[in-house]
């Protein structure tokens, strides 16, 4: 079975965050919430605050297939300063593994240099922030192992071709019925 991580950081897009792991979850794939913190408990952009599974410092990110980055503000500006988002984001898309980010999370990609020469999508007035990236509208857009999406009204097509990278689209296409998408 895959296992993916998620970087959560104060002032993340709940939704963005959130649907990615209810999805995933639901496609029985392994997802664990990483606070980029200290502490557990992430205060979301919009005043909703949870619990994320582990600190970074207690994750193995060996053990992952892939890692992604919700978007939001300042969550996103939180991300890009974090070193431990920097060195795990730039080592997942050297080995090849998944690197996913949603709304304004893309620009941390185009920050460390993964989008060079990749097509990308994000929050619209980012894509100067995508480095590299051949720029585009769409709601989601996959190049190889970087998913990148545009924000909270396509959490949910995110986080079905997120399914699908590590399952099928069959698969995708089953849970988007069942869940009414």
């Amino acid at each position: 079975m895959s296992k993916i991580g998620i970087f959560m950081a104060d002032g993340c897009e709940e939704i963005e965050g959130l649907t990615v792991v209810d999805i995933v979850r639901r496609a029985g794939i392994d997802i664990t919430t990483i606070s980029i913190s200290d502490k557990n408990e992430v205060a979301g952009a919009h005043g909703i605050t949870f619990l994320a599974d582990a600190k970074k410092d207690e994750v193995d990110f060996s053990t992952l297939d892939g890692i992604v980055l919700p978007g939001g503000m300042p969550g996103t500006t939180n991300l890009g300063a974090d070193e431990t988002v920097d060195k795990v984001i730039r080592e997942f898309a050297a080995g090849g593994k998944l690197v996913a980010a949603i709304c304004a999370a893309p620009s941390v990609l185009g920050q460390a240099g993964i989008l060079n020469g990749k097509h990308a999508t994000s929050y619209p007035g980012f894509e100067p922030k995508l480095t590299g990236a051949v720029t585009s509208e769409d709601s989601v857009v996959q190049d190889g192992n970087v998913i990148t999406s545009r924000g909270m009204g396509t959490a949910i097509a995110f986080a079905l071709e997120i399914v699908s990278y590590f399952t099928d689209k069959k698969t995708a296409d089953k849970l988007a019925e069942s869940i009414i998408y």
